[in-house]
């Protein structure tokens, strides 16, 4: 399917971009230096719902984190929000120079496969803080293709030559770690960057184009620029909502690798070569979203009162989460991949010589819609070839999760006798089973003389049609071969009639 429609069909579904949506929903968010508490306020950030919207992750990536029961609490705020599905946990939190990452999840999404230490912080020149790497697989999938590594981090402050200059160590780290994963490995970067604009050296080693692009990330809003203080970026800001300054920084991001913004398999559901709107928050061509940001608080504390993306329950809770100086957070959904589901064994069973034999294939989509919902799951697509004598239609077939499945019909050319076996092949986009084997097995047999019409049965019908081609003189009544259609022929018909089959 053209990317094009891909992400017109997703977005239909998805409505709008700050609801709830299908598919895996990725968050990153820094709550300074949290060290536990505000148990209602992050729980109404989370769960809290306005308008028919609502935060709901499956997964945070953490900054500012100061010991592991501070990540221990922000499970059990998840886990006890009214709303909440109760299914959070978290990655091994791994203390290290100053403040932490975290990582937490919902496990019925995801499953855990490791945590680890990219590059450790430290005193200057050094990058202060730990870069974090987990890795996890799609809940019910089990290649590869259904994996994806998270990096966590919290860059340096500030504007200093020196403040880049750590900055761009730990860009260099986190890039060349991307490097060395599998090939095609999905992989995401999200944290506090302090990054002020596009043009500086760490962000340009993220997402620019090198000699060895295997690690490089790519913004999936399209939104390059002076961020700071600008207010044509003020729906992307994320810095302070409760500060000073006011909301005037693009500090927090989510940044992608390419395979998940290529429009298959696990991907983002969006459209990543379309700049995010300059003019409303509630971009329908994107999934990302400065949670609780409505644009309408530019330099100035986040807006309760007429708040339009979450109202003034959430705008308060997030501001009392950041706690005088914090960030929002930000999310964006990822579409996990099809699963083709198909009937294992098509069995013509015994078939008449020179008769017409078809049987149906039944295909389709087997995406968990009660996971993943129907609009965050890849749609099917699948060929089908097998070896004659049988045929089928070879495609590309398409089916979308959640509706009824394809029926295809599988042909027999019953023109020879013998015992026919074959595997049809469904090769789809399934990253687990790429190719879905369909044993074919026929018997075609020759025909009884007796059933004439060969409808399995002998009975008078089949001796009335015999007659019929007898007195039209039909040449396939001439059963003693004789090149004559006669009485003898009658004869013959009637032994074989009487004998039955």
């Amino acid at each position: 399917m053209p990317r094009r429609l891909t992400v017109v069909l997703v977005l239909a579904l998805l409505g709008t971009a700050a609801i709830a949506a299908d598919g895996l929903r990725v968050a990153t968010w820094n709550i300074s230096f949290y060290s536990g508490g505000r148990i209602p306020q992050i729980q109404t950030s989370v769960y809290g719902e306005f308008d028919g919207r609502s935060f709901a992750p499956d997964a945070i990536l953490l900054q500012e984190m100061t010991s592991e029961s501070a990540v221990a609490q922000v499970v059990f705020a998840l886990n006890t929000a009214p709303g909440s599905p109760g299914d959070w946990a978290m990655a091994p939190f791994i203390d290290g120079n100053d403040t932490d990452n975290g990582f937490v999840y919902r496990t019925s999404r995801l499953d855990l496969i490791g945590a680890i230490v990219v590059a450790e912080g430290g005193p200057p020149p050094n990058h202060p803080r730990d870069v974090n790497r987990y890795d996890v697989r799609l809940a019910g999938y089990q290649s590869d293709a259904a994996v994806i590594s998270l990096y966590s981090s919290h860059m340096k402050a500030g504007t200093s030559s020196q403040d880049q200059q750590r900055r761009l160590l730990e860009a260099q780290a986190i890039r060349a770690d991307a490097e060395s994963l599998p090939a095609d490995r999905h992989f995401l970067l999200g944290g506090d960057f302090n990054i002020q604009s596009s043009s500086q050296a760490a962000y340009q080693e993220l997402v620019g184009s090198q000699a060895n692009n295997a690690g490089r990330f790519f913004d999936p809003i399209a939104t390059p620029g002076s961020w700071n203080n600008n207010s044509a970026f003020r729906f992307v800001h994320t810095q302070d909502p409760v500060g000073p300054g006011g909301m005037d920084d693009r500090h927090d991001q989510l940044l992608l690798s390419a395979t998940l913004i290529d429009g298959q398999g696990l991907d983002y559901i969006g459209d990543p070569a379309v700049p995010y709107s300059t003019f409303t928050w509630n971009d329908a061509n994107h999934s990302y979203c400065a949670w609780g940001n409505d644009g309408s608080s530019f330099d100035t504390v986040l807006r309760s009162e007429g708040n339009e993306m979450v109202g003034p329950a959430i705008a308060d809770a997030l501001k009392a989460v950041a706690n005088g100086a914090g960030h929002l957070p930000v999310f964006l959904d990822l579409r996990v991949p099809a699963r083709i589901v198909a009937d294992g064994l098509l069995d013509f069973g015994t078939v008449v010589q020179g008769s017409d034999a078809a049987v149906i294939l039944t295909v389709g989509n087997a995406g968990d819609t009660t996971l993943w919902g129907e609009g965050g799951i890849e749609d099917a697509i699948y060929t089908l070839a097998v070896a004659p004598p049988y045929a089928a239609p070879f495609g590309p077939h398409t089916d979308a999760p959640g509706g009824t499945l394809n029926q295809h019909t599988v042909t027999l050319d019953t023109s020879t006798v013998g015992f026919f076996e074959t595997t049809l092949v469904i090769a789809s986009n399934d990253p687990d089973v790429p190719e879905f084997h369909v044993a074919v097995i026929a018997d075609v047999v020759e025909p009884c003389l007796a059933d004439w019409n060969r409808d399995g049965t002998v009975n008078t019908l089949d001796f009335l049609q015999f007659l019929n081609a007898f007195t039209a003189g039909d040449p396939t009544a001439d059963l003693n071969g004789d090149t004559t259609v006669n009485t003898l022929d009658v004869l013959v018909f009637l032994t074989a009639w009487a004998d039955g089959c």
